[in-house]
């Protein structure tokens, strides 16, 4: 289905920093359209005390993943949970998935879309990626909205199609800056490789974003850890080059240098981090397509190594 229609109703599973960001833009525009899928203690939680972003309260609707819609599906999906949580996302979101609800997933990593499609099929699925630097702290999310925004669109968008114009109206409307690259899934691995390389080395030396832009070491071994992503990404005929390593290097320079990358933030706040979607995913298409991953390999182990110490296992 790829015809023109507003999206009136939305509804979004994962309340964590992107959600967080999504949230606090669409919730106040579509007050009773938007609602949120939460369970059990999370959703009393989250009805009692809401979520606190930049400062301010929101509380939301929400609706628990037994519930049905009746007729009432929403025109929009959007799963954002951390990539681990996803199979259970797909299963609690179920009940909120018509014949014409469009998809969203703009999760970390490269298989958010396949993994979605293997659910719900591709033909009501949009690629989607977030770009925002979010702080978690006692709950509080808090980033910078005029550096934050959604990429998204189809595979390819030469043309934009009317359903990806509908999403990209909705967005905007809420104040969230919306960008349709002409190659998403080229958009997708340049995120990737930025992700892979600046929450591994972050989370095991410890380091702000700040770093990269005073200390070549820090750098050397962020660019070692994105080479290998794009040795993999020209296997599979993704056209990353040094010239986005350039690029990124100066986007670097405007992240507000004491903010952390999420990996970091996970293992310093004792919660599981996503290091087998960054390094894990890399080795394991390494070893599938004959290229040597020894960096990740080693801020992989080095990582899990941390999550271990904060389990209490030494």
């Amino acid at each position: 289905m790829n015809q023109k229609r507003e999206i009136r109703t939305v509804s979004l599973i994962g309340l964590g920093a992107i959600g967080c960001f999504l949230a606090s833009h669409l919730g106040p525009m579509m007050g009773n359209d938007f609602r949120v899928i939460a369970g059990g203690s999370r959703r009393q939680r989250l009805e009692q005390e809401g979520v606190t972003v930049n400062g301010v309260n929101y509380r939301f609707r929400t609706m628990s993943p037994e519930e049905t819609c009746g007729q009432d599906y929403p025109d929009l999906a959007i799963i954002i949970t951390k990539f681990p949580a996803l199979p259970q996302a797909l299963e609690d979101i179920r009940n909120q998935i018509g014949p014409d609800t469009l998809i969203m997933a703009p999760l970390n990593g490269v298989e958010a879309e396949d993994k979605v499609a293997e659910v719900f099929g591709w033909d009501n699925l949009l690629y989607s990626l977030a770009k925002v630097s979010v702080v978690m702290k006692d709950g509080c999310a808090s980033f910078n909205p005029k550096a934050a925004r959604i990429e998204m669109g189809e595979k390819y968008n030469e043309i934009v199609s009317p359903r990806v114009q509908a999403v990209k109206e909705l967005f905007e409307r809420a104040g969230i800056r919306t960008v349709v690259p002409k190659d998403m899934e080229r958009a997708i691995w340049y995120k990737y490789m930025c992700n892979v390389s600046e929450n591994q080395s972050a989370a095991v030396l410890g380091i702000p974003f700040g770093a990269w832009s005073v200390s070549s070491h820090a750098n050397f071994i962020r660019e070692k850890l994105m080479r290998e992503v794009i040795a993999i990404a020209g296997k599979k005929g993704i056209d990353l080059s040094e010239k986005d390593m350039e690029k990124q290097a100066g986007v670097l320079k405007d992240v507000p240098p004491k903010n952390k990358p999420s990996t970091l933030q996970d293992i310093e706040a004792g919660r599981k981090t996503e290091v087998e979607m960054f390094g894990g995913t890399i080795i394991r298409m390494g070893r599938e397509l004959g290229v040597p991953t020894p960096y990740n390999e080693m801020f992989y182990h080095g990582i899990k190594v941390l999550e271990q110490k904060n389990e209490g296992l030494f």
